[in-house]
């Protein structure tokens, strides 16, 4: 497919679409940036704040790198209406699909990473928690064959007996065509149970959840803290776990999620081809790249992988996360023209990009030329400047040019 080059038409014209797309309220400036000869407006303002729609419950699965629901919503009420799809290429934890069945659009997603479908699937169709308790009365506590504890680090011996039991229990009902929607909830809930720091977690006190201690790592964090693993209730604990996702839900919700999770794709392919979805079908993409290296997907989630009997590493065989950047834009611009052939005529991309190693690289100055190149006429670019509050200044948050504090969201809509 050759490249296809757009230059914006009217700045001004952009300008007021911006301007209407965000309904501006709040203080806001404008200011623009050239590329490809081509003057695109960039907006700045708070986008959401503390006094929106806080998020649902049914979101809180911990997962790396992952942006707060509020921002695929605010794009998903402004350009698209109720059963057109909203597509995500690099789910993660699946924020943007979960946001788009809540609002009654049609779910595509999309990970290289098959963990990504395990944690989203799920909870478009979420069990009550007495199907879930009942369910228990068929998973044992001990597997069937008892073998050595090699995590020790991280689980007590009863508890590891319970992990590598729950672990059979998925396997078999797999192989048997007997895993449903039941099974599929309780397996995602332990998949994000299984390591963190505190005791809602079947480990010893380790890493946040989102991210995987080595072992060596664990050892050493179990000596500076003098720690060993002591018994967890693995089956007490998901149900716990399992209140608190389900604690949001409201019936006219739960028939909402069913019917979207009736018609949901999930994919687990390269972003950069998806031959599954049809020629100009999607209305909005809402996404978050990788970005460079920063987040070593996999490796965070190793032991995630272990669980779900997934091998690591042909994981990062796909995962592309290059720390040159010129290896990163020639990745992105294929996904880019992959966007484009699945973007309906008059559809948007929204491109969260971030703010990366302290400033040096904006990365809309790397992404809009190859969005024009794709075929794409950038709207122009959101900054989502957040007020931040006693609690950011504690984690040392103090402006916005260190990680990706701040949203920096380019916003793409397909002309012709």
């Amino acid at each position: 497919m050759g490249k296809r080059v757009t230059k914006v038409s009217s700045y001004n014209e952009h300008e007021n679409r911006l301007l209407e797309i965000t309904e501006p309220e709040a203080p806001f400036s404008i200011s623009s940036t050239t590329i490809n000869n081509s003057k695109i407006p960039i907006l700045t303002r708070e986008l959401w704040t503390s006094r929106q729609r806080q998020a649902h419950s049914l979101h809180e699965i911990s997962y790396r790198a992952c942006f707060k629901p509020q921002l695929p919503r605010f794009f998903i009420s402004r350009l698209t209406e109720e059963t057109q799809i909203v597509y995500d290429p690099f789910a993660g934890r699946g924020t943007t699909a979960l946001e788009s069945a809540f609002m009654g659009r049609q779910v595509i997603s999309n990970d290289i990473n098959p963990l990504s479908k395990i944690i989203i699937e799920p909870r478009l169709n979420p069990p009550n928690i007495t199907t879930v308790s009942d369910r228990f009365r068929l998973i044992p506590k001990k597997p069937r064959q008892k073998i050595q504890n090699h995590l020790s680090m991280f689980f007590n011996d009863s508890t590891f007996d319970e992990i590598v039991a729950l672990r059979e229990y998925f396997f078999e009902r797999q192989i048997d065509n007997k895993l449903d929607s039941c099974d599929a909830w309780i397996r995602m809930v332990a998949t994000n149970r299984l390591t963190g720091h505190s005791s809602g977690f079947f480990s010893v006190y380790t890493l946040p959840p989102n991210q995987a201690a080595s072992i060596d790592s664990q050892v050493k964090i179990n000596i500076k803290y003098n720690q060993a693993p002591e018994y967890r209730d693995t089956q007490a604990i998901i149900i716990k776990k399992t209140r608190t996702l389900l604690s949001d839900i409201r019936d006219e919700e739960r028939a909402i999620l069913h019917k979207a999770g009736s018609t949901a794709m999930f994919l687990n392919c390269d972003a950069r081809s998806t031959p599954d979805i049809p020629d100009e079908s999607v209305a909005l993409t809402v996404t978050s790249p990788p970005f460079l290296d920063i987040v070593q997907y996999a490796e965070d989630n190793w032991l995630r992988c272990w669980f779900n009997g997934l091998d690591v590493k042909e994981i990062e065989k796909g995962i592309s996360t290059p720390s040159n950047v010129e290896a990163w834009k020639s990745i992105m611009q294929d996904v880019f023209i992959e966007l484009y052939r699945i973007t309906a005529l008059g559809g948007h991309v929204a491109f969260e990009v971030g703010e990366i190693r302290r400033g040096k690289i904006k990365m809309e100055d790397l992404v809009i030329p190859l969005a024009m190149n794709a075929g794409f006429s950038p709207v122009g670019v959101l900054l989502n400047e957040q007020v931040f509050t006693k609690t950011s200044h504690i984690w040392g948050v103090q402006n916005n040019s260190g990680g990706t504090n701040t949203n920096r969201i380019i916003l793409l809509k397909k002309i012709k």
